[in-house]
């Protein structure tokens, strides 16, 4: 490791690669100071372990952020398809999923792979086990010096890509925050998201007992909506629709989940007591959903009549049955939290930076860039995307 660097980049994730790739490129002297044996592990985790690295419909409306107007200039310089050129470029076999989300064909470690590629092609040094003691800079040279267990590094240019707090067996630190409140940046509260729910009592022992059932449904937390696959789990509720929604709910508040969302449940169970009066209600709703479910939702929602026919049944009953199906609001407990979290909700406030160059407004030569920053994108890709692009966004910056 070199004594002065042009840029020195905290953490050799999926944003501090790229931001020192492209920084390179532009001829930087960089360095990339990373605190554990390899780089890009989130990278090398993700995607069931081919990455989804990124979305072929990326719009700012993908993104959860205070200021929804903060992502636009990054996004606009470097998009989903300057990605997608490289991963093209070194023949990097990939496909596309729902909703135009594309994954390698074999693993994430070729994107990590083709980074690492790139980094060495335009002379990045990369430190491993590099553990930071003290960040200081000197407002008369308008220089930093970082020092770390490997010695004394100084620069004119600090950049910040340390990630988020999920995913606690790679031991995650705060560090990023720390830093910028070291230098007096506000930094927002941070919690799990992407995160399944949990619950407790009747319903966790029912969700338990549901485990492994998935089906189409829509969830809603305040204004916000999305339609995905939910799926049971021993402590609650996962699958994609319960991720994304998880961006968007708040502790204490509920959550609304149409089951069958295709489905005008009040007019199924009319036409089904008029056409089929002598059928028990468990008889025909298993015609729409597996039947342990049913079976369930049956001792939930009347269980007083289990074994009575529809024609038993009043129309009031029948309403207020097909209204739980298409409009069940229940209150999750919390959520399973940083351990299965994909990201960290909140960060650096984005107030505090340039939207076109991610430096801190009020501290010249600091840059925060990926998930360290309160910007925090839909499942699908959208994470990494950010990561690319606002590293993009930096290293040109540092050039100039």
């Amino acid at each position: 490791m070199k004594k002065h660097y042009d840029a020195i980049i905290v953490g050799g994730g999926a944003a501090g690669l790229m931001c020192a790739w492209q920084a390179g490129l532009l001829g930087q002297r960089v360095v990339v100071l990373e605190r554990s044996k390899k780089i890009g592990r989130k990278i090398l985790m993700s995607g069931g372990g081919r990455c989804n690295f990124t979305n072929l419909y990326v719009e700012p409306e993908n993104f959860v952020c205070p200021n929804p107007h903060f992502v636009k200039s990054a996004l606009s310089q470097y998009t989903a398809w300057d990605f997608i050129g490289s991963v093209q470029a070194h023949g990097i076999a990939y496909h596309e999923r729902d909703h135009g989300q594309l994954f390698c064909d074999d693993k994430a470690r070729d994107i990590v792979n083709m980074l690492r590629s790139e980094c060495d092609s335009v002379d990045v040094d990369i430190v491993l086990q590099c553990n930071i003691d003290e960040i200081k800079h000197d407002a008369i040279n308008q220089s930093y010096a970082i020092r770390t267990n490997q010695g004394t590094v100084t620069s004119n240019a600090v950049v910040m890509a340390t990630g988020g707090l999920s995913i606690p067996y790679m031991d995650p630190t705060p560090f990023g925050y720390e830093i910028a409140k070291q230098f007096s940046l506000n930094v927002l509260p941070v919690r799990a998201s992407l995160v399944p729910y949990t619950f407790t009592g009747q319903l966790k022992d029912m969700f338990a007992r549901l485990s492994g059932n998935a089906v189409p449904a829509e969830i809603k937390a305040g204004r916000n909506s999305f339609r995905e696959a939910l799926l049971f789990t021993h402590r609650g509720l996962s699958g994609p629709v319960v991720l994304q929604i998880s961006n968007y709910w708040q502790q204490s508040d509920p959550i609304h989940i149409d089951l069958l969302p295709d489905v005008a449940m009040s007019d199924f169970l009319h036409n089904a007591k008029r056409d089929q009066p002598k059928n028990l209600a468990r008889t025909v709703i298993a015609q729409l959903m597996p039947k342990s479910m049913v079976l369930e939702f049956e001792t939930l929602w009347w269980p007083d009549f289990q074994d009575r026919p529809l024609a038993d049944w009043s129309n009031a009953q029948i309403e207020r049955v097909g209204n739980l199906f298409n409009n069940w609001e229940i209150v999750p407990a919390g959520t399973e939290g940083y351990r299965t979290a994909e990201v960290t909700l909140g960060g650096v406030d984005t107030d505090e930076l340039s939207s076109k160059t991610m430096e801190a407004k009020n501290q010249q030569g600091l840059y925060f860039i990926g998930e360290v920053v309160d910007v925090t994108g839909h499942l699908g890709g959208f994470n990494f995307q950010w990561a690319w692009s606002s590293a993009y966004a930096c290293a040109h910056s540092l050039a100039t």
